[in-house]
């Protein structure tokens, strides 16, 4: 999977480099002595990599839903480093509701950082890469990101977004030598769940679900990943010949895939009469 370039030193963009993947992933990269234009809401955050790192790490304030400040921001660490070969879209949240509680202003907050922020900085990075011929897109994504659970179908439904979008990007950008990348991670000792979700005003008739959908998502995630790990991981992704379109970080993952996939192929396979049926005669 190694590429004969994977000793060289490559650039990388990285949102959400705060706490949790965006910020391991960012260390696994300095450490080897690639460089990195770092983003976070607060900079202050990453004073201690400015500290150990120096002018390897470029810190940039960035709310990623905001458009105008994402191009940029892409722009200025390409003016500090030449040239940019990873992006990630790291920056994201949870939400937690059922479909009924979620208001207007929670739908469109979740999917303007989680899908509109990581379409900006994508747009913003695209014809650094194409005018360089190389490049390679990481969109963190998740296993709720093929799958959907309930108490989280506003998160699903952004990730199912980025999905789409980039799964097309991926066939668009091939020509010009860029790659892209879903990461889908199962459940990691992040603070996904906590500090860093958010949460609907509860409705009463939906506590029994609830109840029940949070023991299903203990239960899919009794075993947590270790997010230092990852580190080792994106780098073998982001040097690798022929990177996957996506790849599972997890053990976990897989398995409720494998399921899901299962049971769509076999109820579109019972109601094919039905879909034939629907298509009418030919004149």
């Amino acid at each position: 999977m190694s590429s004969e370039n994977s000793a060289a030193s490559k650039v990388w963009f990285i949102t959400g480099t705060s706490r949790g993947f965006g910020r391991e992933w960012a260390i696994a990269a300095l450490d080897r002595g690639d460089k990195v234009a770092a983003t976070a809401r607060s900079t202050d955050s990453l004073d201690d990599l400015v500290a150990t790192y120096g002018d390897a790490i470029l810190p940039l304030q960035l709310d990623v839903t905001d458009r105008e400040a994402s191009f940029a921001a892409v722009a200025a660490a390409h003016e500090k480093f030449g040239r940019l070969d990873v992006i990630v879209n790291n920056a994201g949240y949870g939400h937690f509701g059922v479909i009924e509680e979620i208001t207007e202003a929670e739908a469109r907050a979740q999917f303007d950082t989680n899908v509109f922020g990581a379409l900006w900085v994508t747009q913003a990075a695209l014809p650094f890469l194409r005018a360089q011929g190389s490049g390679h897109i990481i969109q963190v994504s998740s296993i709720g990101g093929i799958s959907a659970f309930p108490n989280i179908g506003i998160y699903n439904s952004s990730k199912w977004a980025l999905e789409g979008f980039s799964q097309a990007l991926a066939a668009e950008v091939a020509d010009f030598g860029i790659f892209v990348t879903l990461v889908e991670p199962g459940g990691f000792s992040t603070d996904w769940g906590g500090a860093s979700a958010l949460r609907s005003e509860t409705n009463p008739a939906y506590d029994a679900l609830r109840e029940k959908a949070n023991k299903l998502r203990a239960t899919r995630q009794s075993v947590q990943g270790d997010p230092t790990a990852t580190g080792a991981a994106i780098l073998q992704v982001v040097d690798a010949d022929a990177p996957p379109l996506r790849i599972f970080f997890g053990e976990t993952p897989l398995a409720t895939a494998k399921a899901d996939y299962a049971a769509r192929i076999a109820l579109w396979e019972e109601w094919q009469p039905v879909s034939i049926q629907a298509q009418g005669s030919p004149e």
